[in-house]
């Protein structure tokens, strides 16, 4: 195959002299706590996270694992948003709690709830649209004549917008589902309603373009900036201005070059990506996806995958007959997923071992659970 070692992650170069000690606290709380524990690792995390885990997927799979699982305490070793989502999943005995709270999401930090509510005041009154929680029933479709503003949410957000969507009727997607949970939207919007979409912009934009939308049925809502009336009265498609840093990073020319050196590969990319990536990629989907595309592509396959490193590293790991590589040869981790650290592991498992039930919990408030669970609710109505 080739030499894969340009593309080594920084996060496997940065050894730890005490990691095996780490591992060791480890295995020894994880065994004295049993079933007491459910250790949830994302696909993002490093090698020595991955390990304890006792699943791995994305963040959503995750939360759906904590609500199914019996244990006592949940420990998510992803970021915040995750960690809320399961809290508000799981039963009310459940307690969740992160190896660090500092490992946040600054995707999900580019939309937060004043700057939405202020969007969602000016769309309301300049634009003539209608709050669906105004309607008797929210979850009916539309008629053709109505004109309502539906808010959807990214699972990439916080549990405050995630409640601000399920009390204005609106709804949460993953990458995995997001066409389906675009024309549930707009089937609630009526025919001259829009769709709201944030945080991440480009997941809304490729998904809508999936669908059969143009650019010119879409704006883009930047806190702050003035908006251009126009563009605004024509779209049907709202799109919050954030996006991830690891997905910005990916480029046409990366994949140029790629393809270059191997006219063979064959290039899978995350939908956070731009909408120049996706349309010059093979394939795009959610990490879940990815891992599929990898694992039923043929023995001898030259694969370029564009989203986090550690999650492409494993699998090209995982599979010794085909060559899995990622798009930015420069290294592309996530910065916040990495600060999820065997020493915090094992200080989070020892901590609740030894009765300290208070440590780095995540607690959503019982309004916010409420509301952003009928937004989870109505997603889980669409799979």
């Amino acid at each position: 195959m080739f030499d894969m070692s340009v593309v080594l992650p920084v996060a496997s170069c940065a050894l730890d002299p005490d990691e095996e000690g780490h591992r060791q606290r480890i295995i020894a709380a994880k065994d004295a706590l049993g079933n007491r524990v459910l250790i949830l690792g994302h696909h993002y995390q490093r090698d020595s996270i991955i390990e304890h885990a006792d699943a791995t997927g994305d963040s959503f799979s995750l939360s759906r694992l904590a609500a199914d699982s019996t244990a006592e305490h949940i420990v998510f070793c992803g970021v915040h948003f995750m960690a809320e989502s399961a809290d508000i999943l799981t039963a009310p005995n459940q307690v969740v709690s992160m190896p660090t709270t500092r490992a946040g999401c600054s995707m999900a930090d580019m939309a937060n709830v004043p700057d939405v509510e202020e969007c969602w005041a000016t769309l309301i009154d300049e634009f003539g649209l209608l709050d669906p929680a105004n309607r008797e029933n929210p979850d009916l479709p539309a008629t053709d004549e109505d004109a309502f503003l539906v808010p959807v949410t990214y699972m990439n957000s916080s549990a405050a917008l995630k409640s601000f969507v399920g009390r204005h009727g609106g709804i949460v997607c993953t990458s995995t589902n997001a066409r389906g949970v675009l024309e549930w939207a707009l089937e609630r919007a009526g025919g001259n309603g829009k769709v709201l979409f944030f945080p991440d912009q480009h997941l809304g934009r490729n998904t809508a373009l999936g669908m059969g939308f143009q650019e010119r049925d879409m704006a883009v809502w930047t806190p702050g900036e003035l908006w251009d009336e126009d563009s605004i009265q024509s779209a049907r498609f709202i799109l919050w201005h954030g996006y991830c840093s690891v997905h910005q990073r990916f480029t046409v020319d990366q994949i140029d070059r790629l393809r270059t050196s191997y006219p063979d590969v064959q290039i899978v990319v995350h939908p956070e990506c731009s909408r120049e990536v996706v349309d010059v990629a093979d394939a795009n989907g959610s990490t879940d996806y990815i891992r599929r595309y990898c694992d039923e592509a043929p023995s001898g396959s030259i694969i370029g995958v564009g989203t986090e490193i550690n999650l492409v590293q494993r699998l090209d790991a995982q599979y010794l007959d085909k060559s899995i590589i990622c798009l930015d040869d420069s290294v592309c981790p996530c910065s916040t997923m990495y600060m999820i650290h065997p020493r915090f592991l094992a200080e989070q498992l020892e901590a609740i071992l030894g009765g300290d039930l208070n440590r780095n919990v995540i607690s959503v408030d019982e309004e916010t659970a409420e509301n952003a669970s009928i937004a989870l609710n109505r997603m889980l109505a669409t799979l």
